[in-house]
Protein backbone atom coordinates (compact mmCIF):
# COMPACT_ATOMS: atom_id res chain seq x y z
CA UNK A 1 0.00 0.00 0.00
CA UNK A 2 1.26 3.48 -0.76
CA UNK A 3 -0.01 7.02 -1.07
CA UNK A 4 0.59 7.04 -4.78
CA UNK A 5 -2.75 8.65 -5.59
CA UNK A 6 -3.53 12.28 -4.94
CA UNK A 7 -7.18 12.79 -4.06
CA UNK A 8 -9.57 15.53 -3.12
CA UNK A 9 -11.09 15.28 0.34
CA UNK A 10 -14.49 14.73 -1.30
CA UNK A 11 -13.18 11.65 -3.13
CA UNK A 12 -12.53 9.59 0.01
CA UNK A 13 -14.69 6.53 0.64
CA UNK A 14 -14.77 3.56 3.02
CA UNK A 15 -11.53 1.62 3.43
CA UNK A 16 -9.45 4.70 2.58
CA UNK A 17 -6.51 5.52 4.82
CA UNK A 18 -5.57 9.00 3.66
CA UNK A 19 -2.72 11.31 4.62
CA UNK A 20 -3.78 14.96 4.79
CA UNK A 21 -0.95 17.48 4.76
CA UNK A 22 -1.88 21.06 5.62
CA UNK A 23 -0.07 24.34 6.13
CA UNK A 24 -2.60 26.48 8.00
CA UNK A 25 -5.16 25.91 10.74
CA UNK A 26 -7.88 27.26 8.45
CA UNK A 27 -6.99 24.66 5.82
CA UNK A 28 -7.08 21.85 8.38
CA UNK A 29 -10.48 22.91 9.72
CA UNK A 30 -11.94 23.29 6.24
CA UNK A 31 -10.80 19.89 4.94
CA UNK A 32 -11.74 18.07 8.14
CA UNK A 33 -15.21 19.64 8.15
CA UNK A 34 -15.71 18.34 4.60
CA UNK A 35 -14.58 14.88 5.75
CA UNK A 36 -17.07 15.06 8.63
CA UNK A 37 -19.88 16.40 6.44
CA UNK A 38 -19.53 13.70 3.80
CA UNK A 39 -19.43 11.00 6.46
CA UNK A 40 -22.61 12.25 8.12
CA UNK A 41 -24.33 12.59 4.74
CA UNK A 42 -23.56 8.91 4.09
CA UNK A 43 -24.96 7.87 7.47
CA UNK A 44 -21.57 7.11 9.05
CA UNK A 45 -20.48 7.65 12.60
CA UNK A 46 -17.65 10.23 12.72
CA UNK A 47 -14.91 10.85 15.30
CA UNK A 48 -12.42 13.72 15.24
CA UNK A 49 -9.49 13.22 17.58
CA UNK A 50 -7.89 16.63 17.98
CA UNK A 51 -5.07 18.08 20.06
CA UNK A 52 -7.47 20.98 20.72
CA UNK A 53 -10.96 19.42 20.84
CA UNK A 54 -12.80 22.54 22.01
CA UNK A 55 -11.34 24.55 19.14
CA UNK A 56 -12.13 21.74 16.69
CA UNK A 57 -15.77 21.63 17.81
CA UNK A 58 -15.96 25.43 17.49
CA UNK A 59 -14.59 25.25 13.93
CA UNK A 60 -17.27 22.71 12.99
CA UNK A 61 -19.89 25.05 14.40
CA UNK A 62 -18.46 28.02 12.51
CA UNK A 63 -18.92 26.04 9.31
CA UNK A 64 -22.49 25.03 10.08
CA UNK A 65 -22.06 21.79 12.03
CA UNK A 66 -23.07 21.61 15.69
CA UNK A 67 -21.50 18.41 17.10
CA UNK A 68 -24.25 18.30 19.74
CA UNK A 69 -27.13 18.65 17.26
CA UNK A 70 -26.68 16.59 14.12
CA UNK A 71 -29.88 15.87 12.16
CA UNK A 72 -30.70 12.30 11.24
CA UNK A 73 -30.00 9.28 13.39
CA UNK A 74 -30.45 10.04 17.11
CA UNK A 75 -27.80 9.17 19.67
CA UNK A 76 -28.09 5.67 21.11
CA UNK A 77 -26.80 5.14 24.65
CA UNK A 78 -24.86 8.37 24.27
CA UNK A 79 -23.24 7.23 21.02
CA UNK A 80 -24.21 9.94 18.57
CA UNK A 81 -23.20 10.26 14.93
CA UNK A 82 -20.33 12.68 15.67
CA UNK A 83 -17.83 12.93 18.49
CA UNK A 84 -14.95 15.39 18.97
CA UNK A 85 -12.45 14.25 21.60
CA UNK A 86 -8.90 14.97 22.70
CA UNK A 87 -6.06 12.79 21.48
CA UNK A 88 -5.26 11.82 25.06
CA UNK A 89 -8.60 10.02 25.27
CA UNK A 90 -7.68 7.54 22.57
CA UNK A 91 -4.06 7.74 21.53
CA UNK A 92 -1.86 8.98 24.34
CA UNK A 93 -1.75 8.54 28.09
CA UNK A 94 0.08 11.30 29.92
CA UNK A 95 3.50 11.69 28.33
CA UNK A 96 3.58 8.27 26.67
CA UNK A 97 2.34 6.67 23.47
CA UNK A 98 1.80 2.95 23.09
CA UNK A 99 0.82 1.61 19.69
CA UNK A 100 -1.00 -1.38 21.22
CA UNK A 101 -3.17 0.85 23.40
CA UNK A 102 -3.94 3.21 20.51
CA UNK A 103 -4.87 0.42 18.09
CA UNK A 104 -6.96 -1.20 20.82
CA UNK A 105 -8.94 2.01 21.20
CA UNK A 106 -9.51 2.16 17.43
CA UNK A 107 -10.76 -1.44 17.41
CA UNK A 108 -13.14 -0.65 20.27
CA UNK A 109 -14.60 2.23 18.24
CA UNK A 110 -15.05 0.02 15.16
CA UNK A 111 -16.83 -2.62 17.24
CA UNK A 112 -19.01 -0.01 18.96
CA UNK A 113 -19.94 1.41 15.56
CA UNK A 114 -20.97 -2.06 14.38
CA UNK A 115 -23.07 -2.72 17.48
CA UNK A 116 -24.92 0.56 17.05
CA UNK A 117 -25.73 -0.27 13.43
CA UNK A 118 -23.86 2.52 11.67
CA UNK A 119 -22.81 1.46 8.15
CA UNK A 120 -19.35 2.99 8.52
CA UNK A 121 -16.96 4.81 10.82
CA UNK A 122 -14.87 7.82 9.79
CA UNK A 123 -12.01 8.91 12.03
CA UNK A 124 -9.96 12.09 11.62
CA UNK A 125 -6.67 11.83 13.52
CA UNK A 126 -4.77 15.01 14.36
CA UNK A 127 -1.14 13.86 14.50
CA UNK A 128 0.02 17.03 16.25
CA UNK A 129 0.55 15.03 19.44
CA UNK A 130 3.51 13.34 17.71
CA UNK A 131 5.39 16.66 17.73
CA UNK A 132 5.61 16.64 21.53
CA UNK A 133 8.49 15.01 23.42
CA UNK A 134 6.62 11.91 24.61
CA UNK A 135 7.84 8.36 25.15
CA UNK A 136 7.03 5.91 22.37
CA UNK A 137 6.99 8.42 19.55
CA UNK A 138 9.30 6.16 17.54
CA UNK A 139 6.28 3.87 17.14
CA UNK A 140 4.52 6.32 14.80
CA UNK A 141 5.29 4.40 11.54
CA UNK A 142 4.21 1.15 13.22
CA UNK A 143 0.98 2.85 14.29
CA UNK A 144 0.28 3.95 10.71
CA UNK A 145 0.95 0.39 9.53
CA UNK A 146 -1.53 -0.97 12.08
CA UNK A 147 -4.15 1.58 10.98
CA UNK A 148 -3.67 0.46 7.37
CA UNK A 149 -4.26 -3.15 8.38
CA UNK A 150 -7.37 -2.21 10.37
CA UNK A 151 -8.81 -0.12 7.54
CA UNK A 152 -8.24 -3.02 5.15
CA UNK A 153 -10.23 -5.51 7.23
CA UNK A 154 -13.58 -6.45 5.61
CA UNK A 155 -16.72 -4.96 7.09
CA UNK A 156 -19.26 -7.32 8.61
CA UNK A 157 -22.59 -8.12 7.03
CA UNK A 158 -25.46 -8.34 9.46
CA UNK A 159 -29.11 -9.32 9.14
CA UNK A 160 -31.39 -6.38 8.52
CA UNK A 161 -33.77 -7.45 11.29
CA UNK A 162 -36.48 -8.61 8.91
CA UNK A 163 -34.82 -11.76 7.68
CA UNK A 164 -34.44 -10.42 4.17
CA UNK A 165 -30.93 -9.59 3.01
CA UNK A 166 -28.17 -7.94 5.00
CA UNK A 167 -26.33 -4.66 5.35
CA UNK A 168 -22.68 -3.80 5.82
CA UNK A 169 -21.65 -2.30 9.16
CA UNK A 170 -18.38 -1.11 10.62
CA UNK A 171 -16.52 -0.18 7.42
CA UNK A 172 -13.67 2.13 8.40
CA UNK A 173 -11.90 5.11 6.82
CA UNK A 174 -9.20 7.19 8.50
CA UNK A 175 -7.82 10.65 7.73
CA UNK A 176 -4.38 11.24 9.30
CA UNK A 177 -3.54 14.94 9.56
CA UNK A 178 0.06 16.18 9.36
CA UNK A 179 1.23 19.80 9.46
CA UNK A 180 3.68 19.90 6.55
CA UNK A 181 5.53 22.89 8.02
CA UNK A 182 6.15 21.23 11.40
CA UNK A 183 6.75 17.58 10.56
CA UNK A 184 10.14 16.91 9.02
CA UNK A 185 10.36 15.34 5.53
CA UNK A 186 11.87 12.12 6.92
CA UNK A 187 8.89 11.52 9.20
CA UNK A 188 6.40 12.27 6.42
CA UNK A 189 8.24 9.92 4.09
CA UNK A 190 8.25 7.16 6.71
CA UNK A 191 4.46 7.13 7.04
CA UNK A 192 3.53 7.77 3.40
CA UNK A 193 3.70 4.12 2.23
CA UNK A 194 0.92 3.09 4.61
CA UNK A 195 -1.71 5.43 3.11
CA UNK A 196 -4.01 4.84 0.14
CA UNK A 197 -4.17 8.51 -0.81
CA UNK A 198 -2.45 11.81 -0.17
CA UNK A 199 -4.86 14.71 0.32
CA UNK A 200 -4.40 18.48 0.17
CA UNK A 201 -6.54 21.42 -0.84
CA UNK A 202 -6.82 22.05 -4.59
CA UNK A 203 -4.50 25.03 -5.09
CA UNK A 204 -4.63 27.61 -7.88
CA UNK A 205 -1.77 29.85 -6.72
CA UNK A 206 0.71 29.54 -3.87
CA UNK A 207 3.77 31.68 -3.14
CA UNK A 208 5.17 33.68 -0.25
CA UNK A 209 2.64 36.51 -0.76
CA UNK A 210 -0.56 34.83 -1.91
CA UNK A 211 -2.47 31.56 -1.65
CA UNK A 212 -5.64 30.80 -3.61
CA UNK A 213 -7.19 27.42 -2.95
CA UNK A 214 -10.49 25.64 -3.03
CA UNK A 215 -12.65 25.74 0.10
CA UNK A 216 -14.79 22.69 0.84
CA UNK A 217 -16.94 23.64 3.84
CA UNK A 218 -18.73 25.84 3.06
CA UNK A 219 -18.03 25.40 -0.68
CA UNK A 220 -16.13 28.13 -2.49
CA UNK A 221 -12.56 29.46 -2.53
CA UNK A 222 -10.13 30.86 0.02
CA UNK A 223 -7.72 33.75 -0.64
CA UNK A 224 -4.98 34.55 1.88
CA UNK A 225 -2.16 37.10 1.86
CA UNK A 226 -2.12 39.98 -0.63
CA UNK A 227 -3.66 39.99 -4.10
CA UNK A 228 -3.44 42.32 -7.08
CA UNK A 229 -4.02 42.24 -10.84
CA UNK A 230 -1.10 39.84 -11.41
CA UNK A 231 -3.20 37.06 -9.87
CA UNK A 232 -6.18 37.67 -12.12
CA UNK A 233 -5.76 34.46 -14.13
CA UNK A 234 -5.62 31.92 -11.27
CA UNK A 235 -8.39 33.76 -9.40
CA UNK A 236 -10.61 33.72 -12.50
CA UNK A 237 -10.05 29.98 -12.82
CA UNK A 238 -10.84 29.38 -9.15
CA UNK A 239 -14.05 31.44 -9.31
CA UNK A 240 -15.16 29.79 -12.55
CA UNK A 241 -14.70 26.30 -11.13
CA UNK A 242 -16.52 27.18 -7.89
CA UNK A 243 -19.46 28.65 -9.79
CA UNK A 244 -19.59 25.64 -12.11
CA UNK A 245 -19.31 22.96 -9.41
CA UNK A 246 -21.03 24.38 -6.33
CA UNK A 247 -24.37 26.01 -5.55
CA UNK A 248 -24.03 28.97 -3.20
CA UNK A 249 -20.34 29.81 -2.79
CA UNK A 250 -18.21 31.55 -0.19
CA UNK A 251 -15.16 33.64 -1.03
CA UNK A 252 -13.20 33.40 2.21
CA UNK A 253 -10.90 36.42 2.53
CA UNK A 254 -10.54 36.37 6.32
CA UNK A 255 -6.76 36.09 5.96
CA UNK A 256 -6.43 38.52 3.03
CA UNK A 257 -4.86 41.84 4.05
CA UNK A 258 -4.69 43.64 0.68
CA UNK A 259 -6.80 43.58 -2.48
CA UNK A 260 -6.63 46.02 -5.38
CA UNK A 261 -9.59 47.54 -7.21
CA UNK A 262 -9.30 45.31 -10.29
CA UNK A 263 -9.53 42.11 -8.25
CA UNK A 264 -12.41 43.48 -6.18
CA UNK A 265 -14.29 44.18 -9.40
CA UNK A 266 -13.45 40.73 -10.76
CA UNK A 267 -15.05 39.05 -7.74
CA UNK A 268 -18.16 41.23 -7.96
CA UNK A 269 -18.48 40.53 -11.69
CA UNK A 270 -18.35 36.82 -10.91
CA UNK A 271 -21.21 37.33 -8.44
CA UNK A 272 -23.22 39.20 -11.09
CA UNK A 273 -22.77 36.25 -13.46
CA UNK A 274 -24.48 33.87 -11.04
CA UNK A 275 -28.23 33.17 -11.24
CA UNK A 276 -30.30 35.19 -8.78
CA UNK A 277 -31.21 31.93 -7.02
CA UNK A 278 -27.59 31.38 -5.96
CA UNK A 279 -25.68 33.45 -3.43
CA UNK A 280 -22.08 34.52 -3.00
CA UNK A 281 -20.89 35.18 0.54
CA UNK A 282 -17.86 37.49 0.84
CA UNK A 283 -16.18 36.71 4.16
CA UNK A 284 -13.77 39.60 4.59
CA UNK A 285 -10.87 40.77 6.66
CA UNK A 286 -11.91 44.18 8.10
CA UNK A 287 -9.13 45.88 6.15
CA UNK A 288 -10.71 45.03 2.79
CA UNK A 289 -14.42 44.94 3.57
CA UNK A 290 -14.74 48.63 2.69
CA UNK A 291 -13.43 47.97 -0.86
CA UNK A 292 -16.44 45.82 -1.64
CA UNK A 293 -18.87 48.25 0.01
CA UNK A 294 -17.51 51.20 -2.01
CA UNK A 295 -17.81 49.25 -5.27
CA UNK A 296 -21.46 48.40 -4.64
CA UNK A 297 -21.49 44.90 -3.14
CA UNK A 298 -24.43 45.86 -0.92
CA UNK A 299 -26.50 46.66 -4.03
CA UNK A 300 -26.20 43.14 -5.44
CA UNK A 301 -29.21 41.07 -4.29
CA UNK A 302 -27.33 37.75 -4.26
CA UNK A 303 -24.22 38.98 -2.39
CA UNK A 304 -23.70 38.94 1.37
CA UNK A 305 -20.69 40.68 2.92
CA UNK A 306 -19.59 39.43 6.33
CA UNK A 307 -16.65 40.43 8.52
CA UNK A 308 -14.22 38.02 10.10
Amino acid sequence: MGADTEAQITDLTVHDHACLTFGEAEELADLTTAFVRDGLTGGARVIWLSDTPHEAAAELGRRGFDPTDVPGRPAADGIGPITVVGCQEGLTAGRAFDVGRAVGWLREQVELTRRKGYPALRIALDMGWALRPIAGIEQLPAFEQEIAALVGEPAERTADGRGAGSETTGALSVLCQYDRDRFDPVTLASVAPFHTHSVAAATYHDDELLRICRQYAPPGIRIAGQIDVQAQEPLSLALAEAIRVDGDITVNMADLTFIDVSITRLILEAARSMPRSRRMVLHCHPAIESRFVILGAADLPNVDVSRR
